[in-house]
């Protein structure tokens, strides 16, 4: 099982979260909620109104999102999903937990002592310049006061 942090359309309460609980995609268990321990820019881009972690570490806020423990599968249909390695690229990231409800007791599971974990996180280092100078986020929400409703792919 890997760990990996949404702070996206994946997220509960988002529009792909569905892919999330289909378990013919794959296993993704939730264990809690983080932020991540560096601030990167959270921008919501292109003519689908997409969020995006843009990897500038230092720049923006500390991003808010969730922790998943993901099969093998579920990984792949992620990397597929996000469109890895082309949009975006998955790279480890620090994540601290702010909630953890995590039900496994494994030390691979479990946050350390610290509070901080290692996990994985799609962002993008193949942005468009311009991206730079959108407003950032510190959490996404597709319906929120930014105004800029997700597209869903099946309306694309």
């Amino acid at each position: 099982m890997a760990r990996v942090f949404v702070y996206g359309t994946l997220k509960k309460g988002q529009p792909n979260y569905k892919y999330m609980i289909n378990t013919a995609k794959g296993i993704a268990k939730y264990q809690g909620r983080g932020r991540t321990v560096e601030k990167y820019p959270l921008v919501i881009a292109g003519k689908y109104n997409i969020p995006y972690m843009l990897n500038i570490p230092g720049t923006g806020y500390q991003i808010a999102g969730e922790i998943y423990t993901v099969d093998d599968q579920m990984l792949r249909f992620l990397d597929e999903f996000e469109g890895c390695p082309d949009m975006y690229q998955r790279t480890t990231m620090r994540i601290e937990v702010v909630e953890w409800e995590g039900k496994s007791g494994t030390a691979e599971v479990r946050p350390a002592s610290s509070g901080v974990m290692e996990c994985f996180v799609y962002n993008t280092s193949t942005y468009q310049p311009e991206w730079v100078q959108l407003p950032y986020h510190d959490n996404y929400d597709s319906s929120g006061t930014h105004g800029l409703s997700y597209v869903l792919r099946e309306n694309r």
